[in-house]
């Protein structure tokens, strides 16, 4: 079985004003908890108003859906007694006149003083996945492979509509604030592991990125654990949305091992055509169809439905073809996270979004027992 894990980043909301506020610390340090979660699951991000919290290294889906949930609830009862609120949206729907201070370590203190107005701007949200790849040249055949496919991750998963009290227009906002980085988007195609080497060493020796965790490519090679990361998904409103689109990667990255195991032809993906799908993958998720790497428009149903049947077999191999359907069907129902957070702001203003995003709202809670409960 591959191996999986997923990292969520939650925003840190005041209840009342739905600004955020640079109390991560005071979170991670609430009473209580440290008992609830293990080590380096819980873990500060570049802003103070911001957390990261991952999972161990699952099997399963239900295993994921399981800690989510319980790292989910975690971080809640620890935001509740320092007096705010954490969030799963992809940005920041409000931002106060100053900026949210940096966290104070190194390297991010380093970013502030490359990034500039950027850092001050990066209250955005991700939701990342780990797959586990048997080397180096098999991630790096894989990740070829899965960048076609980069762009209907990014207009399904789209959970970042508003920005600084306007709606922006976009599905995804976040994808847009990280494409301002200076290697960013979906990644380039290298020739093999070597290749990739040769041009990371190059970017580090030219100053163009500090190290390694500067790669904001959509997806890449991780250099911590035996992965490919796929980092193309804006954090998820629900556990049931971030267990979808984990069966989903993890199939889609088993499907790219095993055409590059078996010396399937790669048909060509030209870079200034996937970069253009992705842009309008960010600005209408499924609303408007998608462009797919190769230039032709594609319609929302044929887009999702040959996502499916291109990892239908992976889905089968790992048993989780009924809960990815099940799951599908119910976000398919519910609409788009960005939709969602637009309906939930119309009906009842800041304070109905952010209860939709809370990492404790009803539908997160519904969860609770869902993701892998039917799973084959």
């Amino acid at each position: 079985m591959i191996t999986l894990g997923v990292e969520e980043e939650y925003l840190l909301l005041d209840p009342v004003t739905a600004l955020p506020v640079p109390l991560a610390e005071e979170v991670r340090a609430a009473s209580g908890l440290q008992a609830m979660t293990e080590a380096r699951e819980i873990k500060s991000e570049l802003l103070q108003a911001q957390l990261e919290a991952a999972t161990p290294v699952c099997t399963g889906l239900a295993e994921v859906g399981g800690h989510l949930l319980r790292l989910r609830h975690a971080v809640s009862a620890a935001a509740q007694k320092a007096g705010c609120r954490p969030v799963a949206c992809g940005a920041a729907p409000l931002a106060g006149g100053a900026p949210v201070p940096v966290t104070g370590e190194g390297r991010y203190l380093a970013l502030q003083a490359q990034g500039a107005r950027l850092v001050d701007e990066q209250l955005v949200n991700g939701m990342h996945v780990h797959v586990g790849v048997p080397g180096r040249a098999a991630a790096v055949g894989a990740l070829n492979r899965l960048r076609p496919w980069l762009p209907v991750l990014v207009a399904m998963g789209g959970n970042s509509p508003l920005w600084r009290g306007r709606d922006t227009g976009f599905a995804s906002w976040r994808t847009v604030v990280f494409g301002r980085w200076p290697v960013s988007g979906p990644p380039p195609w290298f020739e093999g592991p070597e290749d990739y080497d040769r041009r990371v060493g190059a970017l580090l020796r030219a100053g163009a990125i500090m190290d390694t965790g500067q790669l904001y490519w959509q997806a890449r090679v991780s250099e911590r654990y035996p992965t490919l990361e796929v980092r193309a998904l804006d954090v998820q409103l629900t556990v049931e949305d971030a267990v979808l689109f984990a069966g989903i990667v993890r199939a889609l990255v088993a499907t790219a091992l095993r055409e590059e195991r078996e010396g399937l032809p790669l048909a060509p993906c030209p870079p200034e055509m996937l970069h253009a799908a992705n842009w309008h993958a960010a600005r209408y998720g499924l609303h408007r169809g998608l462009i797919d790497a190769h230039g032709r428009r594609r319609g929302p149903g044929e887009a999702v439905g040959g996502l499916l049947a291109h990892i239908k077999p992976a889905l089968d191999e790992a048993g989780d073809t009924r809960e990815v359907n099940r799951l599908l069907r119910l976000f398919l129902g519910r609409g788009a996270p960005a939709d969602r957070q637009r309906r939930a702001l119309a009906a009842g203003g800041l304070t109905a979004l952010t209860a939709l995003a809370s990492t404790e709202s009803p539908e997160s809670a519904e969860s609770a027992e869902s993701p892998g409960s039917r799973e084959n």
